[in-house]
């Protein structure tokens, strides 16, 4: 034959790339975003939750907490709707256990939070246990509005201290401000703590699922305030995330159901017209 093939060894071979190799392409390829704009994003975000620590402050002060004991928890702790949900508990009368049961549940949300940002930062191991302290809210929000992995850690490092240092110096100086103000029942401040943990829920009920979760937290919380002890009603709320969950869940079965139903009626009636056409 004058045509020689070629044998398949001899063609020249394409090397096949790596998933990091992959994914590092397609981060290239993603436009960056100028650090100025990460961190003058990650400054208003920690700027502007930080100084709601003078409400925990003055909150923890009214709930008869002393000035070290809302300092250590605002620097131990580190999360504001677990600590305004403490001292709301321990300032209803509430049994400590309960109100610690009760930040715990809402603190575990952050654990998850860690399980994503642990991805997406990738951070050297001997700085992750410092930055798993930074895990809350406001830092995951910002690391994950951002379009590389740089960006996400300038974001979640500025946001993280930002907030950090304000949220522990508007605590200290709500605690003082409590102090010198005397009663904050008489002025109306023993609100502060829950119309702030309402501020920063609300931007978060983007979807019809959490705004049925949080509505059902509500009402269940609200109705056994009165016969339960304090502490405990927010135990119980917890439990309305896997109830809207499961109805969820039940409703795109019977979805999934009636789909197959009717795709199964006109299946047969395909059948039936093919059917009654052949005995023509």
């Amino acid at each position: 034959m004058a045509e020689q093939t070629a044998h398949p060894e001899s063609r020249p071979q394409t090397p096949s790339r790596t998933s990091a190799e992959i994914r590092t392409a397609a981060a290239e390829r993603v436009p960056a975003k100028p650090d100025s704009a990460v961190v003058r994003d990650a400054l208003g975000v920690g700027i502007a939750v930080g100084l709601s620590g003078f409400a925990f402050g003055v909150t923890s002060a009214g709930a008869g907490l002393s000035l070290l004991q809302t300092c250590a928890l605002s620097l131990l702790v580190f999360t504001g709707a677990s600590q305004f949900a403490l001292v709301g508990a321990l300032a209803a009368g509430g049994n400590p256990f309960a109100a610690a049961a009760g930040a715990f549940f809402l603190g575990v949300r952050n654990a998850f939070y860690g399980l994503r940002l642990s991805q997406l930062l990738a951070l050297p191991r001997f700085v992750r246990p410092l930055a798993a302290h930074w895990v809350i809210d406001e830092t995951t929000a910002v690391a994950l509005a951002q379009p590389t992995r740089r960006a996400a850690r300038l974001g979640f490092t500025v946001t993280g201290l930002t907030l950090y240092v304000l949220w522990n110096l508007t605590t200290l100086g709500g605690v003082l401000g409590a102090e010198a103000l005397g009663d904050t029942d008489a002025w109306g401040l023993d609100a502060a703590g829950p119309a702030v943990f309402l501020a920063l829920l609300a931007p978060m009920l983007r979807t019809t699922t959490e705004r049925a979760v949080a509505g059902l937290a509500v009402v269940l919380g609200l109705a056994f305030l009165p016969v339960l002890p304090a502490g405990v009603p927010v135990l119980v709320a917890a439990l309305a995330a896997p109830a809207v969950l499961w109805f969820k869940g039940r409703s795109i079965a019977r979805g999934s159901n009636a789909d197959r139903t009717k795709a199964t009626k006109a299946d047969r009636a395909k059948g039936e017209d093919r059917t009654k056409g052949e005995d023509r």
